[in-house]
Order: structure tokens, then C-alpha cells, then sequence
């Protein structure tokens, strides 16, 4: 009885310290800019204390965030994601400067339709987000635009 008592509190226990961090949040949405336009809008919802790090880092500085978009045959990519202006900080961390966002940013993507909506668009978002004692690489998030 007394080892069951110890492997029930043990297994609690390991719960309880074991959560999986997930400080940023995304969200999508779509704008329609003409009828053979529209803009894809990812969201990032960032946790109080944590960072979320740039499309464009220095070489040996912290992991970028990277977009890739499920290429089809419905659409085309016109140019690179944009993201907003953000913070140049010198980051302790990586000992150089860098550009991240805290609270909540936007990126955006502009694509050219070569078919009538609806459909879907898949996009996995790749990026790094630190806090003042650690640093995680959450597993990629699989974002979705509706294009309606």
C-alpha cells in the first residue's frame, strides 16, 4: 500500500512540474486588398516577459522566425513575409544587437490568387522566444488562412 501511495504521489508530482511552455499564441486572419489580392495576417500573442525574435537576425544570434507556406496551385507569393518595426535591444544573451517583439506583432504576407476562393492556405511559423532566464524553440505552429 505504501509503494502505491509513493507512485501515485510521485506521478502527481511530475505532472505538476512538467508543463509544456507555450508563451506565444498565434492567430490568423485574411484582408482582402483587390479581387486578385489578398493579404495572410499571423498574429503572435506573446506572453508578459517573453520575446519573440525577428525574421532577420545577425549570423550566431538567436533562431529567426521563419515562415513556410504549402505551396498550391491557387496562389502566388508576391514578395517576402513583412513584419512590423519592433525592438533593437543589445541582447545579454547572444552579446549583440538584435530585433524582437514583445505583447503582440503581425506579420503579413501578399499573395496574387490564380483561382476563385474558397480555400485554404497552410503555413508553419518556425521561431525562438526567450525569457530573462531561458530560451525554448517551441514546436512549429501550423497556421491556416481561410480565403473566403
Amino acid at each position: 500500500m505504501k509503494n502505491i501511495f509513493f507512485s501515485v504521489l510521485l506521478l502527481i508530482s511530475a505532472n505538476m512540474f512538467s508543463q509544456i511552455l507555450e508563451p506565444v499564441k498565434w492567430t490568423t486572419s485574411v484582408k482582402k486588398i483587390s479581387n486578385s489580392e489578398y493579404e495572410l495576417i499571423a498574429t503572435a500573442n506573446i506572453e508578459d516577459e517573453w520575446h519573440l525574435y525577428s525574421q532577420n537576425v545577425p549570423e550566431g544570434g538567436p533562431v529567426s522566425t521563419q515562415f513556410t507556406f504549402e505551396g498550391n496551385n491557387k496562389y502566388l507569393k508576391k514578395g517576402n513575409t513583412k513584419e512590423e518595426e519592433g525592438q533593437i535591444v543589445d541582447d545579454p544573451t547572444f552579446n549583440m544587437k538584435v530585433k524582437y517583439f514583445e505583447n503582440q506583432t503581425t506579420f503579413t504576407q501578399l499573395i496574387k490568387l490564380k483561382s476563385k476562393p474558397p480555400f485554404k492556405i497552410n503555413s508553419e511559423v518556425n521561431y525562438m522566444v526567450c525569457d530573462n532566464s531561458k530560451c525554448i524553440m517551441p514546436d512549429p505552429a501550423m497556421l491556416v488562412f481561410n480565403l473566403q
